[in-house]
């Protein structure tokens, strides 16, 4: 799993460094830094399973990624483009 997310986040600083656009609007930004603000904080849902409270930690830790760095894997992978939105 920590293989996974460092490999995540590799792709994702060699992807600006090397002038990957910012496909993300204001709005996603501020919606992605509120959830990952949530799920990070003491407000996060838990469970009694282990995967699931890991994959809310991740899912946490990435939107908070994309909030800052303005990019989002899918979205380039699914050709979305709400940067003017």
């Amino acid at each position: 799993m920590v293989r996974n997310y460092v490999t995540y986040v590799n792709n994702c600083v060699a992807a600006i460094s090397y002038g990957m656009k910012q496909d993300l609007g204001k709005l996603d930004r501020i919606l992605r830094f509120a959830l990952a603000v949530w799920w990070l904080g003491p407000w996060a849902p838990q469970y009694d399973i282990v995967w699931v409270d890991t994959g809310i930690f991740l899912v946490g830790w990435i939107a908070l990624l994309e909030s800052f760095l303005g990019w989002c894997g899918l979205h380039r992978l699914f050709g979305i483009d709400n940067k003017n939105q």
